[in-house]
């Protein structure tokens, strides 16, 4: 008989702290609700709806990396918009100077300092076809980590990047183009002929250094020089373009992820007011279990039954 009795006090405290440590657990449980604001602690809470949360965490991690590429294409396209912009403001000088440069009422000693002015626009030029993007690499040389272009021993220029800029992904299947190469904005047709635009800068600088024709040079470059522009021009409505068609694919990805965050809070957020109640109720039980066992613990008749 003792033995029985022996057993069924051992029986009564198991029973009486697992009890316990249940209500514990589940207290904890809501606890971690209330502090980080999901209701599952465990994919085995829900296996289903842990299943989608991870699915929105995988959308997530690929909306981040879109969006790193699209802010690099639009830090890269806003670099090439500003240097084309240079671009445009030295052609329109140049216009100005081989305007100048074109009237009989000017020296040759005249022209060749305008002619001067226009060397060093051209070294302008040259640095601005060698602009760097956002990571360092050549703006205008494709995908060419180097210089887009290089000089030769007379002073020529020669483009020795790739023959396309890259494109980068922007999510669901949507790229973009994320520059221009030299030749895209620097090389153009003027009267049947094509031409480059540091060709005949050089060629217009060397003309009114040297004094022989020099007014027939810059009256002849006025017209390559007015194409020049409108390429140049045409290059910036293209990065224009670009940069539009980057923020429609932002305002997209911003709308799928506002989606993603409302399916998460549905699937697996708290409701902290529920959350809150229910803590008080499972500490409620659980001090009242407790002070219970506590007092049937206590009573002389489990002593004498030990």
């Amino acid at each position: 008989m003792s033995t029985i009795f022996g057993t069924s006090t051992a029986a009564f405290f198991e029973r009486s702290v697992a009890d316990l440590s249940a209500l514990r657990r589940q207290a904890e449980e809501t606890q971690a609700e209330i502090s980080t604001g999901q209701r599952l602690q465990r994919s085995s809470d829900d296996p289903v709806a842990a299943s989608r949360l991870r699915r929105l965490a995988r959308a997530d991690t690929f909306d981040r990396i879109d969006t790193a590429a699209a802010n690099r294409a639009t830090a890269d396209l806003s670099l090439a918009d500003d240097a084309l912009s240079q671009v445009a403001n030295s052609i329109i000088r140049l216009q100005e100077l081989a305007t100048q440069a074109a009237s009989s009422t000017l020296s040759e000693s005249q022209r060749a300092g305008i002619g001067a002015e226009v060397a060093q626009i051209r070294n302008t030029l040259i640095t601005l076809a060698n602009a760097r993007d956002s990571a360092g690499n050549a703006l205008f040389g494709g995908e060419s980590a180097g210089a887009a272009y290089a000089l030769d021993a007379a002073g020529n220029a020669t483009y020795i990047g790739t023959a396309q800029a890259p494109s980068v992904a922007l999510g669901d299947g949507q790229s973009v183009t994320r520059g221009l190469t030299g030749p895209e904005f620097l090389q153009f047709t003027s009267g049947g002929a094509s031409l480059d635009l540091l060709a005949v800068t050089k060629d217009l600088a060397d003309a009114l250094q040297g004094g022989t024709g020099s007014a027939a040079a810059a009256n002849a470059a006025l017209a390559a020089l007015g194409d020049g522009l409108d390429a140049v021009t045409t290059a910036q409505t293209v990065i224009g373009a670009r940069l539009n068609w980057i923020d429609l694919n932002t305002e997209r990805r911003t709308a799928l992820a506002d989606l993603r965050l409302s399916e998460k809070n549905e699937v697996g957020a708290s409701d902290l007011t529920e959350s809150i109640a229910r803590l008080q109720s499972t500490m409620l039980v659980l001090e009242a279990s407790q002070a219970s066992f506590a007092k049937l613990a206590n009573l002389s008749l489990f002593s004498v039954l030990r």
